[in-house]
């Protein structure tokens, strides 16, 4: 387990400020020991919390040409037949992961190719699963095209709480399954959008890991 370098600059200032705090109390109102004591547990679990907002788990990857793995760690919260309209412009079965703040929030790849297609939209921060959150809130729209010619497009979405989503791809870019390609901090959800003969191997409330989680199998 390491911590990821999104998180690293604000858990070195949080530190600096939470010490700051418990030292100039401490110097302050050095007769008020409990008041001293509750403080000093608040920030140690405060720190904790966000530092696990953080953690980057190393594992290895089985990386299959077959399969479509979980982009990220959460709750499948959509299995459904939809229409693609930003790039594929055809149906598609969608699947979204829904990302809560006790997730690991490090996004990748589901299959392995290369980028087509990048775009960043700006927009809302409707709840992440409002019906609209996958068409009107902050996000990104990635598409790979793997080596058979079949493209997969997932699309980190951001929510009420989740307001910095990373993405480090760009077009032409070639990346193999499960590497990582972005970070959402705090949670929220991303979608996939496969092709219609794909059988999902998920259902409905599953838990997934990303990078283990074997979400599709490819005809």
């Amino acid at each position: 387990m390491t911590i990821h370098k999104e998180g690293r600059s604000i858990l070195f200032w949080l530190l600096i400020i939470l010490v700051g705090i418990n030292g100039a109390l401490t110097y302050f109102y050095p007769d008020m020991l409990v008041l001293q004591n509750v403080v000093i547990i608040v920030s140690i679990g405060f720190y904790l919390i966000i530092l696990q907002f953080f953690r980057s788990p190393i594992f290895s990857i089985d990386k299959n040409e077959n399969t479509l793995i979980a982009p990220a760690d959460g709750k499948v919260v959509v299995i459904e037949d939809t229409e693609e309209t930003e790039y594929l412009k055809e149906k598609r079965k969608q699947i979204s992961i829904f990302m809560s703040p006790i997730n690991v929030h490090v996004n990748r790849m589901p299959v392995g190719g290369q980028i087509s297609y990048y775009k960043y939209h700006p927009g809302k921060y409707l709840v992440a699963w409002h019906p609209k959150s996958s068409t009107e809130n902050e996000r990104t729209t990635v598409v790979a095209k793997m080596k058979n010619g079949t493209e997969v497009l997932f699309r980190q979405v951001a929510g009420a709480l989740a307001r910095r989503i990373k993405c480090y791809v760009k077009e032409g870019q070639k990346l193999e399954q499960g590497e990582e390609f972005g970070f959402i901090k705090f949670g929220s959800r991303v979608d996939i959008y496969l092709p219609l003969d794909a059988k999902i191997e998920v259902n409905i409330g599953d838990v997934t890991k990303g990078g283990r989680t074997v979400i599709a199998k490819f005809s």
